[in-house]
């Protein structure tokens, strides 16, 4: 469940305390990344904002001009 949500494998490797990528890779296999994954967007222009955002579940994507970025999934 974590790999389907950070799609970093690395993190999950040490989030499971695997020595061996092989390891991790098997367990990751079981997971099925859906071609239409839809999100939600938000745009963030304060800290205030942001921190908002943040509490309630959406990721940081990147900035663009003096605009932060958020998605969450639906």
């Amino acid at each position: 469940m974590e790999y389907h949500r950070t799609k970093d494998i690395l993190y999950v490797m040490k989030l499971l305390g695997h020595k061996s990528i092989k390891n991790t890779l098997i367990y990751t296999q079981l997971i099925d990344f859906p071609e239409d994954d839809e999100f939600v967007c938000k745009v963030a222009k304060t800290i205030k904002e942001a921190s908002q955002l943040v509490e309630s579940g959406f990721e940081y994507v990147c900035a663009i001009e003096d605009a932060k970025l958020f998605r969450k999934r639906k």
